[in-house]
């Protein structure tokens, strides 16, 4: 179909808009593209407008379907849609992208400049926190509380303060999770 010639088969007044799409697909004839485009654009600019679309996005959102319908013509099977269906789904799938996009709230403006000062409530209270958790580490059997030092402060994971220790896994596993239980319940 590259030859220049448009190939048109008229059936009952129709154009065969899968030879037309084939051609696309096979040859890039830009001739059974202008084609496509000139039938199917307005027709999914209405299809968006009536889906609650402003005209001007509709418009732009129909040439972005018609550009997808050239770059991935590759992908149609007459086999699988015809290629209304196929235009459509695309337009489809475009509007609901519109919709999520519009659904998406902008990001909060970031502060550049220098942090604040803390509060010296906060830094009191902190100070507090920071002392109960040292008396509740204390309190802890030195078994667990060694091991509970070298999986947070260490930064160590289980099977590394398994390897280094030559205690089993599980016994590992065991003596933090008790012990962070009682640090739960002595934080309260």
């Amino acid at each position: 179909m590259g030859t220049g010639k448009l190939r048109v088969v008229e059936a009952s007044c129709e154009t065969d808009w899968a030879a037309l799409m084939v051609a696309v697909r096979d040859s890039q004839d830009r001739e059974a593209f202008a084609a496509l485009f000139q039938h199917f654009a307005p027709r999914v600019k209405g299809f968006l407008m009536k889906s609650g679309t402003d005209a001007a996005m509709a418009e732009d959102c129909a040439q972005d379907v018609m550009a997808t319908l050239w770059n991935k013509a590759a992908l149609y099977d007459p086999a699988r849609a015809s290629v209304a269906t196929w235009v459509f789904t695309i337009a489809r799938n475009r509007r609901i992208d519109l919709a999520r996009k519009a659904r998406r709230p902008e990001p909060d403006a970031l502060d550049w400049g220098p942090d604040s000062q803390p509060d010296q409530a906060d830094i009191y209270e902190a100070g507090q926190e920071t002392a109960r958790l040292v008396a509740a580490l204390s309190a802890l059997p030195e078994k667990q509380r060694t091991l509970i030092q070298r999986a947070f402060y260490g930064e160590l994971s289980h099977s590394e303060i398994a390897a280094e220790t030559g205690l089993p896994l599980g016994t590992i596993k065991s003596r933090i999770r008790l012990a962070l239980d009682r640090l739960r319940q002595n934080m309260k």
